[in-house]
């Protein structure tokens, strides 16, 4: 699998779609998915990879895919976009929540679905955001000095 293409995710019912090039065939590229469901592990689509088991020939084409497959088996009524703060910062996803006037993230690398959030909490969506970034410049600091 390749690296997930952060920058293209859609945010749909709930889910955030995340497509990525499956694979290559006589230099076209074939394109998957994995989901993120607000619900977290409470949904069955939650890190699933391309639970409509259908593959796309472009990334419009694999997100129109995962949103026909949402919508024939949805689990749940999203009442907000949980996913809107999202950022992508040297190919990581960031997401950003607020709760109470305080804010959380969840840390999802390249090429995984699993959140390296540090449980910590934050004032502002600009600290939330700086101390992230932070972090990501420090460790790609780390990996070239080495």
């Amino acid at each position: 699998m390749s690296r997930l293409l952060h920058e293209k995710s859609v945010s749909y019912k709930g889910y955030l779609i995340i497509p990525f090039i499956f694979a290559k065939a006589d230099n076209y590229e074939i394109y998957s998915y994995r989901l993120l469901a607000e619900i977290g592990q409470k949904s069955q689509f939650h890190k699933a990879e391309n639970p409509a088991g259908i593959y796309g020939c472009s990334i419009s084409n694999i997100v129109d895919i995962a949103k026909e497959h949402i919508d024939k088996h949805l689990e749940f009524n999203s009442q907000r976009d949980n996913f809107q703060f999202r950022y992508i910062y040297r190919n990581n996803l960031i997401i950003v929540f607020e709760e109470a006037g305080k804010y959380f993230y969840d840390h999802y690398p390249p090429e995984l679905l699993n959140n390296i959030a540090a449980p910590k909490l934050f004032t502002s969506e600009y600290e939330c955001l700086s101390w992230i970034k932070q972090g990501l410049d420090g460790r790609y600091t780390r990996q070239r000095t080495r």
